[in-house]
């Protein structure tokens, strides 16, 4: 995990050299002329602009869903991952790929046979406006969280790549630039521009993670059968590198990428990810029809296997690199603790080793992780603003208002939420620098907080006639609560011991969806009109 205080001066000698800039600067052109070429169409009403009139084609949303699962955070943090334990997170992707027939059964239907704007907008169909409204507003929370702090995150990677340092002038300048770059290329076509930018960007950082795996395997200079073996008896003597499925029963946050946990909390993480989250959802909902969004949504939860491969694997390779001193001679050892603080493997072999040029394209491939996140967050975000709580408001009042208002509308939605995520990303790194409370670990996975009671509120909606608008509030809220509880320093607050309880975020998502659907459940169904109160 990047932190503030982890990296020094001593480290930062790194200079971007001319070929870097050009490189940088040849990325944002492309970007800029890229779209250019999209906004040509101007949105023409909210359908248009949040759902590109069900016109995208499905290579390019499937690719754009595959951009907005990833991060900076994955960008940096894949290969920690691969150098510190083996491929057992690829085995979560089984659990991915049956929460993609799960969405695709019983959600995509629904969404597009009730011509959704937002995945909401079916609990206002089943429990009435409210339940519409709450729900927004729980997604929303956990997205201001979960988004500003990737974008701390990733303007602190950019800062110490741009102005070798990180300090605030230089984060906060990261920060404003990453959004100021998110804003231009979604605000004025809207999920279109935001489809074919992600396409963009996840081609930049897969292709400058595929050189620099390249890169590496060439400069170790070792054949493929003594790097296998070399990774199959680690030399601490622990498991191997290439164990895929972990069946050993650990519930606790070491074990969260085992088998019994890919095939229940990755199950429903993926889920939430891919049927209630509008961030995600959003894309799937711009194809011609079920079918089309159908076969995206698979494509991107199959594309998503290789791609993190390649992470896992400059993971291992730097492993061989730092660690394997009997292997690689020039092995020096990775000084992966600063002050007591980690630092990234990956971001230390970036300072440390990497050639002009391939340089600059790691910068540009951190930058389009992280635009990739923030350009989803920015329109999945006003869309929930504006159709569920916007809209219904300004109808209400004024029911001749024109389609081009909400469009309008749509674009301050974002120019305000763009404004939001910075202002979090401000809070993250001033928090991080005078608190020892861990809010980057809290913000991280936030969106599992949101994802219990989500989770608990559609599969009521989904599979009994049972609940209404009040069991649907207290279910999100229960969901929310149930999990906060569960955490290392929440429990540390209410009794020392209990903090030993070290449970990992998908049994904590199991548990808290249980207890919010029984909740939700306990509400006898209200004998109103759907969309009613």
């Amino acid at each position: 995990m990047l932190r503030l205080s982890t990296f020094y001066p001593d480290i930062l000698q790194m200079q971007l050299t001319l070929l870097d800039w050009t490189v940088f600067f040849g990325y944002f052109a492309v970007l800029a002329l890229l779209g250019w070429w999209v906004n040509r169409r101007k949105a023409g009403n909210s359908d248009d602009y949040f759902l590109a009139g069900n016109s995208m084609p499905v290579w390019v949303v499937a690719v754009s869903v595959l951009a907005t699962s990833q991060s900076a955070a994955t960008f940096l943090g894949g290969p920690d991952m691969g150098f510190r334990g083996n491929l057992t997170y690829l085995a979560t992707n089984i659990g991915a790929l049956i929460a993609t027939f799960i969405v695709i059964k019983f959600l995509l239907p629904r969404y597009y046979q009730l011509k959704v704007t937002t995945v909401y907008e079916l609990l206002e169909q089943r429990f009435g406006a409210s339940a519409k409204d709450h729900a927004g507003k729980m997604y929303l929370f956990g997205r201001v969280f979960a988004s500003g702090a990737r974008l701390y995150m990733a303007a602190i990677a950019v800062a110490m790549l741009l102005f070798n340092n990180i300090q605030a002038s230089s984060v906060l300048a990261a920060i404003v630039l990453l959004a100021l770059i998110g804003l231009a290329c979604t605000v004025a076509g809207g999920i279109r521009s935001v489809i074919y930018t992600d396409a963009l960007q996840c081609a930049v950082y897969v292709l400058a993670a595929l050189l620099v795996l390249g890169f590496l395997y060439h400069s170790l200079g070792l054949d493929l059968a003594t790097l296998l073996q070399a990774l199959a008896q680690p030399a601490e003597g622990g498991p191997s590198k290439l164990l895929l499925f972990d069946w050993r029963f650990d519930v606790s946050s070491g074990g969260v990428f085992n088998m019994y946990s890919a095939l229940t909390g990755f199950i429903l993480l993926n889920i939430a990810a891919f049927g209630l989250d509008q961030d995600m959802t959003q894309r799937v909902l711009t194809c011609k029809d079920n079918k089309a969004g159908a076969r995206a949504l698979l494509s991107s939860a199959l594309m998503v296997i290789p791609t993190m491969l390649v992470f896992i694997l400059i993971g291992f390779l730097l492993y061989i690199f730092y660690q394997r001193a009997d292997l690689y001679q020039p092995a020096q050892g990775f000084a992966d603790s600063f002050a007591g603080e980690k630092v990234t493997v990956f971001m230390y072999y970036v300072l440390n080793e990497l050639p002009s040029g391939l340089r600059g394209l790691v910068v540009v491939g951190v930058i389009a992780a992280a635009l990739s996140t923030i350009t989803s967050g920015l329109n999945s975000m006003s869309s929930v603003l504006v159709a569920d709580m916007y809209k219904p408001w300004r109808l209400a009042r004024r029911p001749d208002t024109g389609a081009r208002h909400f469009v309008r509308a749509g674009q301050f939605g974002m120019l305000f939420t763009a404004l939001t995520l910075s202002l979090m990303a401000i809070v993250c790194f001033y928090w991080q620098q005078y608190s020892d409370m861990p809010l980057l670990a809290f913000a991280l996975s936030v969106m599992v907080f949101s994802y219990s009671g989500l989770l608990g509120v559609f599969f009521t909606a989904l599979f009994s006639k049972r609940g209404n608008r009040y069991s649907v509030t207290a279910a999100l809220l229960s969901g929310f609560c149930v999990t906060l509880l569960l955490q290392p320093y929440i429990l540390h607050q209410l009794s020392p011991p209990l903090a030993a309880l070290d449970l990992g975020f998908t049994w904590q998502l199991c548990i808290g969806t249980v207890i919010a659907t029984l909740v939700c459940l306990a509400g006898k169904a209200a004998p109103t009109t759907a969309g009613k109160e």
